[in-house]
């Protein structure tokens, strides 16, 4: 079912005979900003005005679940399992990009053709935490944040570490490091769903890598962005995309 939220721009997006419904809203530089298991909840919404409020066009593709829709138990779990048997996610296997990033770098490509400037951000979160690192072999992704990473699922040593790339598509993210492009990672330190990626992403990515970290009070802590709102991270996101998008 399709929701109208006011303000925004309603549409859907088709690429590879791959389509998902997009909401738009804003003007400036393009951020792309993609949610959170269980889907476009009321604090992603929250999240996406105040980026629209600091002077960005974001575009916000709807990849599980729903619009508005609080979580829930049972809303996480319906959501969860439509990503483990979808094959746009690649949510057990390692070494691999998930299919959703082509689709995701051409939206960025077509969003960025119509309104300019030097390039785009993207913020990824839990599931699609790592997207935004995988946009990265395009030279317009300038601005990739990855908050809270968690595919594929944390099961074992190996892929707690893995961070959702092919190799060929790992060695072109390296090259865009060393060339100069950084890359911002939320989390919070007691989050086992993120696994041990943060020592993963220093170690492909050297000093291009900004960990922000927050000490858990709680096993529950989570969606830095979200959930469990910390606003320093919220803060040092929008200061990020200031400073690599608004020139």
């Amino acid at each position: 079912m399709t929701v109208s939220l006011p303000g925004w721009n309603h549409s859907t997006f088709t690429h590879a005979d791959v389509t998902h419904e997009i909401y738009r809203k804003g003007n400036g530089p393009a951020v792309i900003v993609v949610h959170e298991i269980p889907g476009i909840t009321p604090k992603v919404l929250d999240f996406a005005e105040r980026v629209v409020a600091q002077g960005f066009t974001v575009v916000m593709p709807l990849l599980v679940g729903e619009v508005g829709r609080k979580p829930s138990g049972g809303y996480i779990a319906s959501s969860m399992s439509k990503i483990c048997i979808s094959r746009e996610f690649t949510t057990m296997a390692m070494h691999k990009t998930s299919p959703i990033i082509s689709w995701l770098r051409a939206l960025a490509q077509r969003i960025h053709s119509e309104v300019g400037g030097v390039g785009v951000g993207a913020v990824g979160m839990c599931f699609s935490g790592g997207f935004a690192l995988g946009m990265m072999v395009d030279d317009i992704m300038v601005a990739p944040v990855l908050s809270q990473p968690s595919m594929p699922f944390a099961v074992g040593a190996r892929r707690s570490a893995d961070l959702n790339l092919s190799p060929i598509d790992e060695a072109r993210i390296i090259e865009r490091a060393q060339a100069g492009c950084q890359v911002l990672g939320l989390r919070f330190t007691g989050d086992k769903l993120v696994g041990t990626r943060f020592d993963s992403l220093r170690k492909l990515l050297g000093d291009a890598f900004i960990a922000v970290e927050f000490e858990s009070t709680t096993k529950q802590d989570h969606s830095v962005l979200t959930e469990q709102i910390q606003e320093e991270g919220v803060t040092r996101v929008i200061e990020f995309l200031k400073s690599k998008l608004l020139k």
